[in-house]
């Protein structure tokens, strides 16, 4: 006979296949009597799952509660999962890909290295939507392992201009905006929040020791740290228009809106080339004045003067 523990575990297995259970048949499984079953259910029910009597068939069946118990899954199963939870954490379902991190982090804590193996395979064979730049599945979960557990986080970074540095932090925060990764984090070296791209960044493990965490920027410092600290450049516009007006022609990970007043804007946006900067404000179809950086004024102009060489004499 099964020690208790373990009956539980494959009582709650049997309970947990599409279909309603017999007492009589639940005892064959077990290998125990009838009444030992009843006990059996009437113990998962005080550990908050779900058990239903099916009337006429002196049964059972798991039915939904009000939250969600511990799963048990089979080697199919979980391998199917983590599957989904890797396309979900690329950004294929808008919405759940920081949900899908956290989910994918603990399963793959407890995944079998059998099991770990099969789902690598499945992933390199894949073939994985166009979308953002595409960040390593073991980058994205070390990072929110580390983010999790409060471990400080030493990496290789890569910068806009391609220079290479080791950084060490406080990782607080992953967030997934405009179809890239991005880490939230106390830099040691430079002792201030940082926002880093995890498509640049190589973990260093073994992970540092612990921290205590501090309070996480709010939304808007991070949306800004991320539409300025992952381009070349930089740039500051103040726009003759409201911010309403402004505010859904801009992604928040390329730009930061502020009103200054009702009808003056000020855009601060990142961009790797100065022709984009200065084509989407352009085109935005309001007044605008460059603040900065100072080469974009001088592109500006530039591009000024051809555009209006290229009409010819009025």
């Amino acid at each position: 006979m099964l020690e208790t523990s373990a009956r539980l575990l494959k009582l709650l297995s049997l309970l947990q296949s599409p279909r309603d259970w017999s007492g009589a048949a639940l005892a064959a499984e077990l290998g125990v009597g009838v009444r030992t079953v009843r006990r059996d259910v009437e113990k998962l029910r005080n550990l908050g799952y779900p058990v239903d009597a099916v009337p006429g068939l002196a049964g059972y069946r798991l039915g939904a509660g009000a939250a969600l118990p511990p799963l048990l899954l089979d080697d199919e199963e979980a391998v199917a999962v983590a599957i989904g939870l890797r396309a979900a954490a690329t950004g294929s379902v808008t919405g759940i890909e920081e949900s899908s991190v956290r989910a994918l982090t603990k399963l793959e804590q407890v995944l079998p290295s059998r099991l770990r193996h099969r789902v690598k395979l499945l992933q390199d064979v894949a073939v994985t939507p166009a979308g953002g730049p595409s960040v390593q599945p073991d980058v994205l979960l070390a990072v929110a392992a580390a983010s999790r557990d409060h471990q400080r986080l030493r990496f290789d970074y890569r910068n806009h201009d391609g220079t290479a540095t080791t950084r060490t932090t406080e990782p607080h925060r992953l967030v997934h905006m405009g179809r890239r990764w991005y880490l939230v984090a106390w830099d040691l070296d430079r002792d201030d929040w940082r926002t880093f791209r995890l498509d640049r960044l190589e973990p260093r493990i073994p992970t540092g020791p612990r921290f205590t965490p501090r309070e996480v920027p709010d939304q808007d410092r991070t949306e800004r740290g991320i539409a300025s600290g992952g381009y070349r450049y930089q740039a500051r516009f103040l726009v003759q228009a409201s911010a309403e007006q402004l505010t859904d022609r801009f992604a928040a990970s390329v730009a930061t809106v502020t009103p200054v007043d009702v009808s003056t804007t000020l855009v601060e946006a990142g961009s790797n080339s100065l022709d984009e900067l200065a084509l989407h404000l352009g085109l935005l179809g309001y007044p605008f004045e460059v603040q900065s950086p100072p080469e974009l004024i001088d592109h500006v102009q530039a591009l000024a003067t051809r555009l209006a060489a290229s009409v010819g004499p009025s």
